[in-house]
Formats: C-alpha cells, structure tokens, sequence
C-alpha cells in the first residue's frame, strides 16, 4: 500500500513539537468551509499559552510564487472571518520550491515557514 505524501496534521504537531510548540486543541478546517477550492490543509490551534494558532500545509510539485503568497492571503482572511477572531500565529508548511520573493513576502506577511 502506497501513503500519500502530503503533509498531514501527525506531521504538523511533530514537527511543532520538536520546536518546544505544544496545543490544548487542534482541528482542521475544510478549504470547501471557507468557499476555496485550493489543495491545501488548514488546522486551527490553540497553545498551552491560549494563543490562537492559524496553520496551512501546501504539498504541491510547482514553485511557490508571488501569487500563491496573496492567495494564502486571502484565504488567511476567510479563516479570521469564519473563525471570528485574529490568530497570533501563522505558519505555513510547504512541501514545493520556493521563490526567493515569495519567501520574502512570506516573511514580511509575518508567516514562520517550515
């Protein structure tokens, strides 16, 4: 049996939890909730702190570019909307290339890549 590649919620703690990152609550949000059709996974958070965590993981094969960084944008902004509050961490996950501006606008976004 094959397993998919994709980056799935077990990678996300792991991976946060190797960081000292721990939460009370964790669940994902279906794209199709927030009216996107855009292959991706979306978990909200909360810490051990109470602090509101917004997380995307993006597996794809093509480069991420400046457009896919206004897209995580808006669909940032469908979260709050749908959520009904602002998160005080966004971190996205990204199994693809990455340009060096999109990078850069990632981090200017205040987003943390892993």
């Amino acid at each position: 049996m094959m397993k998919d590649k994709s980056i799935d919620m077990q990678m996300v703690v792991d991976s946060l939890r190797k960081k000292g990152k721990l939460f009370k609550k964790m669940q994902e949000v279906a794209p199709k909730e927030l009216g996107i059709r855009n292959k991706i996974k979306i978990y909200i958070a909360t810490d051990t702190y109470g602090y509101f965590w917004a997380i995307f993981a993006v597996s794809q094969k093509s480069r991420i570019l400046m457009k896919d960084v206004y897209k995580f944008e808006e669909i940032y902004a469908k979260l709050t909307l749908y959520c009904e509050h602002n998160f005080k961490h966004k971190i996205i996950f990204i199994d693809a290339p990455l340009c060096s501006k999109a990078q850069k606008a990632f981090k200017e976004a205040l987003w943390k890549i892993q």
